[in-house]
């Protein structure tokens, strides 16, 4: 199994439907959004910490899901230290860079929040199978089977994108193309890499819709599935525990007096 499409593994998580993951996701990130400050998001962050043991991803799996999040909090924290809005006592001040208590707080607050928000919709959906995140899509929400089998169509092929890079640098070595040293080289290696995988996954996207229109998936005719996916207590538990996360983040904001509403 590739980076993009781990094995999934047995565990309390994984067999959650699909959609009461997404709503986990969605009412975290929505409450996290209506205020920046660092007590809700923290609480928040804490509170997620408790709960991965339960998701079943090993810890490579996890770190690797989660390393883009992991890589932008910072540059998050380290932009907004130096250049976020200033308030409260001047900590350092060098030309146009100043660095202020209101800036350090805001900076803690959208670190914390960054990651908050990116860990748990990664995680949810490294323990999700695409194919049964389709079913609840379809079948839960309602969604339009045509929108649905056309994403899960993408998403499938979102996995070969690595195999189809790692192929394409062979092909062009053993062609002796693009093996100039130097860091020009390796820009100009790396564009021509872009572009042809960008030209493959067109020509595979097009050949794929085709397939599909030819085996009727571009029907209106109302479908059958193969699998039922069933929204039961289990799914709307974990639905009640991502509110009372995102309740007590709030509740704890509110009471520590950080609570800044976005919109007043």
């Amino acid at each position: 199994m590739s980076l993009m499409t781990p094995e999934i593994r047995p565990s309390v998580i994984a067999r959650v439907n699909p959609v009461a993951k997404l709503a986990v996701a969605l009412l975290i990130s929505c409450a996290l959004m209506l205020s920046i400050d660092w007590v809700s998001a923290a609480v928040a962050l804490a509170l997620e910490a408790v709960l991965l043991a339960w998701c079943g991803l090993s810890a490579r799996q996890f770190w690797l899901r989660t390393a883009p999040v992991w890589i932008a909090a910072p540059f998050a924290v380290l932009t907004t230290v130096l250049y976020g809005q200033d308030s409260g006592a001047v900590l350092f001040s060098a030309g146009f860079v100043s660095v202020t208590e209101g800036s350090v707080a805001l900076a803690l607050a959208i670190g914390l929040r960054i990651l908050a928000i990116g860990i748990p919709g990664i995680v949810l959906l490294a323990t999700t199978d695409p194919t049964d995140l389709g079913d609840g899509l379809a079948q839960v929400l309602r969604l339009p089977a045509r929108f649905v089998l056309g994403a899960l169509a993408g998403l499938r092929l979102v996995g070969m994108f690595i195999d189809d890079w790692h192929s394409l640098a062979l092909a062009r070595r053993a062609r002796g193309v693009g093996d100039g040293g130097g860091l020009r080289g390796r820009a100009r290696r790396f564009g021509g890499l872009a572009f042809a995988l960008l030209v493959l996954s067109v020509r595979r996207g097009s050949k794929l819709a085709t397939a599909m229109e030819a085996r009727g998936f571009g029907s209106d005719i109302p479908r059958t599935w193969a699998r039922e996916s069933v929204f039961g207590v289990r799914d709307g538990l974990v639905v009640a525990i991502g509110a009372v996360i995102a309740a007590t983040a709030i509740t704890a904001a509110i009471l520590a007096g950080t609570w800044h509403f976005v919109l007043a």
